[in-house]
């Protein structure tokens, strides 16, 4: 008797919760478009860079395909046209655009994009209040918000090399978007070699990829308490590390020669010192603020300089709760590799984590571009070595 009472409200207040935060997370993403001229929508410098508009697109298909067509009935599609436009990598759904043709969508409009939104926005509000929500959805619903958010801190790295691109480095805004901290030189903190258990455990939602909590054996090791700053690696930089190939990987060097690399993303070296393209536009470094936009390759070759090595992310993971982390995606030395007993889940969704999980490196922590609320220790992002765009930086360990 009593478990039938409490079950339907239980379920009641998380479909209403679930509401709240779909209503917030959806204006949270065109909030960071306003700020955006109608021509930087379609803008595509490369391959890993969408236009705006398309992650706009593409985060409102992933409702209105994955739950809208499925579980409300009678369900009309904004428009046929937008499955092939807007699904990313999904071979379940169907043919899609090539990614490097994105920013040759010059139609649908921005103001189309908008409109699908609200059209789609419209059918799910009807959808959570229409008491046909059961608990199954409910994971598949908070998967669609967590896959928005992440599409958030794409258009933060997107729209950044959008505009770092523009010979006038024009700003984003004049607005602060993001609190910077300042450091000071990290200290070490040890841990003790033993059996540790790392993975996603607990109430509340988390990727695929994080679950399987497993033992690992970790030997003795240390790990900086804080991340590298721009003054540590500028000193990487003076002594001549970009031009000796002791400290690099093999690939590394290639991608050093073939890019004529010198520097982190979006530094330059401008009538005798160097300057750094942030949001606000051209501006100093700042050398206490944590170092920001430098790919595996270059992670791994500071750190050999420094006669250390990248983390692990189960040292990351163990260490967590004693360090400052949140202000850069912080590469690991790991391999984005499946857990112990990892499955994929049945159909398109099992499309979201697996099939990428080669030729990639395991980043930990989050970064200021990450939304509140969407970081957690055990979260495993993953890229390929050689991208910097993202707000990726490093820490220490030995």
């Amino acid at each position: 008797m009593d478990s039938k009472l409490t079950t339907p409200i239980a379920l009641e207040d998380a479909t209403e919760l679930l509401k709240r935060k779909y209503e917030l997370v959806r204006k949270h993403t065109e909030a960071i478009c306003k700020p955006l001229a109608i021509e930087d929508y379609v803008v595509q410098p490369v391959a890993d860079v969408s236009p705006p508009k398309w992650h706009l697109g593409h985060s409102t298909w992933f409702f209105e395909n994955f739950v809208l067509q499925p579980y409300f009935k009678n369900y009309q599609v904004f428009d046929p046209h937008y499955n092939f436009v807007f699904n990313s990598y999904y071979e379940s759904v169907g043919a899609r655009v090539i990614r490097t043709d994105r920013g040759n969508l010059s139609r649908p409009s921005v103001a189309d994009i908008y409109r699908y939104r609200e059209y789609v926005d419209h059918h799910m509000s009807l959808l959570f209040d229409s008491g046909t929500i059961t608990s199954k959805l409910l994971p598949l619903l908070e998967l669609g918000l967590n896959h928005e958010q992440q599409h958030q801190e794409l258009l933060y790295t997107d729209i950044k090399y959008i505009l770092s691109h523009n010979p006038l480095f024009p700003a984003y805004t004049e607005a602060k978007i993001f609190e910077d901290r300042a450091y000071q030189t990290a200290q070490m903190l040890h841990f003790p070699e033993g059996v540790y258990e790392i993975g996603f455990q607990g109430e509340g939602f988390c990727f695929d990829n994080e679950l399987g909590r497993h033992k690992v054996f970790l030997h003795d090791f240390q790990i900086a308490e804080t991340p590298v700053t721009n003054a540590e690696y500028l000193e990487f930089i003076e002594a001549g590390g970009y031009n000796d190939f002791l400290f690099w990987h093999s690939e590394g060097w290639d991608w050093v020669k073939q890019q004529k690399a010198y520097a982190p993303l979006y530094w330059h070296w401008i009538d005798g010192r160097w300057m750094n393209y942030t949001l606000a536009g051209l501006t100093t470094i700042a050398m206490d603020e944590a170092v920001c936009h430098i790919n595996f390759y270059e992670a791994s070759a500071y750190a050999a300089w420094k006669e250390m090595r990248l983390p692990t992310e189960a040292e990351w993971e163990i260490a967590a709760p004693h360090l400052d982390w949140g202000q850069r995606w912080e590469w690991t030395e790991s391999a984005y590799l499946p857990y112990p007993g990892f499955k994929k889940a049945a159909g398109a969704i099992g499309e979201y984590n697996g099939k990428f999980m080669v030729n990639q490196m395991v980043l930990r922590g989050s970064s200021v571009a990450t939304p509140i609320g969407h970081a957690r220790q055990t979260y495993r992002n993953f890229f390929h070595p050689k991208h910097q765009w993202q707000f990726s930086g490093l820490r220490l360990a030995k």
